[in-house]
């Protein structure tokens, strides 16, 4: 089942999938999320270079900045990706000013500046030392954004941890892959938790049960292994960060359809126009017992949760990623490095509405060891085709 996202907002849909999971956050953009704004940095110009401004960049962002735009060569100050693109940029000879903002990702500083419609994606392995990893540059002349080669995807898990126990060595209570085509198409497909597969710890089972058998590598081996999609990390995160990372930024408001019981949570979410706490938007994503259709309408009511957080995404900017990523770091575990990470978010900034999907891969009902399982099936098999270009559209 193709659920096609309102044309309003699934231009950034797949972009809030893994902010979501750990807080896409609504502020202003700027400024660290753990740290006071910087002040203004200014590089003086050369007799041909035009005087570079970036406000809140630290003195080496502001002067790596200033290197891009005044066309001197990045040495090592970039990776390869981004100096290949960077190799045939036309020096800037007018004043430059941009705004930087700056956060952490797994102990990485992480910062997006923006000058005018030019994005410029650093990060730094070690304070101060900065590099470029990606980005677009129109207004040099760059006729290609820099944001990874070709389709991309990342596993964005929910796990069901409780209080004490591993979060990610439990069941997976969500599972998303986000994809990207690189071309300006993007696709979010959802998977039952009950389809029923074979594991990468051996044998069969419900796909949920990989990561408690064996950590979130295998849930991550068994999703691409089932898909046949090269997914490249994970992002996990567990309901408690999902509750204090809604509540952060303000709950999500959304316009609820018809009115849910969370029978699990004790929580009645009333059909109409709200705001959801963050206890609520987790019992509406986890409910499916009193659903007609079960874990596949509580795919759904997902997607319409990250339809709502894409709206406030979509208003803050690029500038946003970097406070969006400090607060995944602090509630979330991952595999991906700093560079693959905000590389593949801002991605979503150069998606065509009109190439953007979503779907759940779902099948029919059977019984394996006394217990409802789902069937992997055609439906499925065809979805994970149609993806294998990072789009869905």
């Amino acid at each position: 089942m193709r659920l096609a996202p309102r044309p309003s907002t699934r231009c950034v849909a797949v972009a809030t999938t893994l902010l979501l999971l750990a807080g896409c956050s609504s502020g202003s953009g700027s400024g660290s999320a753990s740290s006071r704004p910087a002040p203004t940095s200014s590089v003086p110009s050369s007799a041909a270079a035009a005087p570079v401004q970036v406000k809140g960049a630290p003195a080496e962002l502001a002067a790596l900045v200033a290197r891009v735009y005044t066309g001197a060569d990045l040495g090592g100050a970039a990776s390869r990706t981004a100096a290949a693109a960077l190799e045939a940029r036309q020096p800037s000879t007018g004043r430059v000013t941009g705004t930087a903002t700056t956060g952490t990702w797994r102990g990485q500083q992480v910062a997006v500046v923006t000058v005018g419609r030019d994005v410029t994606l650093a990060v730094a392995a070690k304070p101060g030392a900065w590099r470029v990893v990606g980005g677009w540059w129109p207004s040099l002349d760059v006729p290609r954004p820099s944001l990874g080669s070709g389709p991309r995807w990342v596993l964005a898990l929910g796990s069901d941890a409780r209080r004490g126990q591993p979060l990610d060595h439990t069941r997976a209570d969500t599972i998303q892959v986000v994809g990207t085509d690189g071309r300006g198409g993007a696709g979010l497909m959802g998977m039952a938790r009950d389809l029923w597969v074979p594991l990468a710890t051996g044998g069969r089972g419900k796909i949920n049960s990989a990561m408690a058998l064996g950590g979130v590598r295998a849930q991550l081996r068994t999703v691409r292994n089932v898909t046949g999609l090269p997914i490249e990390g994970y992002v996990v995160i567990g309901f408690t960060g999902f509750k204090k990372v809604v509540d952060a930024q303000g709950g999500i408001p959304i316009v609820i359809p018809r009115t849910v019981d969370a029978s699990h949570a004790g929580i009645v979410i009333r059909k109409g126009p709200q705001t959801l706490t963050g206890a609520q938007a987790l019992a509406y994503a986890r409910e499916r017992k009193t659903l007609p259709d079960g874990d596949f309408g509580r795919s759904r009511h997902q997607g319409e949760l990250l339809l709502a957080a894409a709206v406030k995404a979509r208003l803050a900017g690029p500038g946003a990623i970097p406070s969006a990523m400090s607060t995944v770091s602090r509630y979330a575990r991952t595999d991906l490095d700093g560079e693959r990470m905000l590389t593949f978010l801002a991605r979503f900034y150069r998606v065509n509405p009109a190439k953007v999907g979503r779907g759940v891969a779902q099948g029919g009902f059977g019984w394996a060891g006394g217990q409802s399982i789902v069937l992997l099936g055609p439906q499925a098999r065809s979805l994970f085709a149609d993806f294998a270009d990072g789009n869905l559209s």
